[in-house]
């Protein structure tokens, strides 16, 4: 009986978390436009075009200095890319940079973290789909964990997000990314405890007869 009392608030919580993750899905779209510019715009490439475009807008309304396209597919062309953001020609060749090595949202992470370093960015506008976005920014904080990150979601095209339990895709397009989600919270969570026992190692205890001890037998 205990363990199905258990395993029913697991449950509940489970449920209560899932349903909370989509209401924050809801409720970030349509994304507010930064009232002050950051130093740059970063985009997380995916199955919509809508991010490109979306921060190709940003960077023509001077919101960022550069922008930075993570995971772009190796076989696209620099002049293929650039079609898809619909912007200036002349703002593209100037301004934005194209990251290749990102396979996922850890890729993802880490080649923003290394590119916005390399110029000394540390305020970013953040431009990825609406569900994507919570583990996004999670992933960023790990690796810049003094970088201001700034979210401007992009709603998914295919994705009903106020009715997502409707249909089979949206079910699984939120359950997934919620589990994800959790994940990373777990992970975050059981590096933050290690870290925090590790610091609390302190110095080993100096030795009898070693200069060291007859050190601190003298301060005491």
């Amino acid at each position: 009986m205990r363990t199905l009392i258990a395993l029913f608030v697991v449950v509940l919580l489970w449920t209560a978390g899932l349903f909370a993750f989509a209401d924050r899905v809801i409720d970030s779209t349509p994304a507010v436009e930064p009232a002050e510019p950051a130093d740059a715009i970063v985009v997380l490439t995916g199955a919509s075009d809508l991010r490109l475009k979306a921060g190709m807008r940003l960077l023509e309304r001077r919101k960022g200095a550069r922008m930075f396209i993570s995971g772009v597919n190796p076989e696209v062309k620099r002049p293929e890319l650039m079609a898809v953001t619909e912007g200036s020609k002349r703002l593209y060749e100037c301004c934005v940079d194209l990251g290749y090595q990102a396979e996922n949202t850890v890729g993802n992470a880490h080649e923003i973290a290394d590119w916005a370093r390399g110029h000394d960015f540390y305020t970013l506008i953040v431009v990825t789909s609406d569900y994507h976005m919570p583990r996004s920014l999670l992933e960023l904080k790990a690796d810049m964990p003094g970088a201001t990150l700034i979210p401007y979601p992009v709603a998914t095209p295919d994705l009903d997000a106020r009715g997502w339990w409707k249909s089979r895709k949206g079910q699984r397009i939120i359950v997934l990314e919620y589990c994800k989600y959790m994940a990373i919270l777990g992970r975050d969570a059981i590096l933050s405890v290690s870290r925090r026992f590790g610091d609390k190692g302190g110095a080993p205890e100096p030795k009898a007869g070693t200069e060291d001890a007859m050190a601190a037998s003298s301060a005491s």
